[in-house]
């Protein structure tokens, strides 16, 4: 009985061993980027700090380990570099990744819901709480709880 459990445990380890190690799990090698002078590295970290990654999707670029994530911040380095604005760079990202890249999108009529929303539904929600406590109040009797009524419900 033991034999055939061993056979089956070794077959099992030697089939995991043969398994490829997750994408995830694999280390990219990523030289740092070199800035000429601290005011460079500052506007790239600010800039890095409101795109975000378009794989990770909810991480920034500068917070993304992914390749992607790398090859984009060498792109913003470079646009900042040929004397783009802050403002340049984003659309440049906006056309090519669409307004997803961006964390904080402009406020326009398709962006409404995205702005809007929660508030709505915050507000939707304290409302509809508000109507059913007061809904259960009114059907609550008026006259008070006897100690022996209290006890029955126990």
């Amino acid at each position: 009985m033991r034999r055939p459990v061993v056979l089956l445990l070794g077959i099992l380890l030697a089939a995991l061993a043969l398994v490829p190690a997750p994408a995830a799990a694999q280390v990219v090698n990523v030289a740092p980027l070199e800035f000429r002078d601290a005011d460079e590295a500052e506007r790239f970290q600010s800039l890095a700090l409101e795109l975000r990654c378009v794989k990770c999707q909810n991480q920034s670029l500068a917070d993304s380990d992914a390749a992607i994530a790398h090859d984009l911040r060498n792109e913003v380095l470079g646009l900042m570099r040929r004397g783009m604005s802050d403002q340049e760079i984003k659309d440049h990202l906006v056309a090519r990744y669409g307004e997803f890249v961006l964390y904080r999108p402009a406020v326009r009529a398709d962006t409404w819901l995205l702005w809007f929303g929660p508030a709505v539904l915050l507000l939707a929600g304290g409302a509809s709480v508000a109507w059913i406590v007061r809904r259960r109040a009114r059907a609550l009797p008026d006259r008070p709880v006897t100690a022996d009524e209290d006890e029955q419900e126990w």
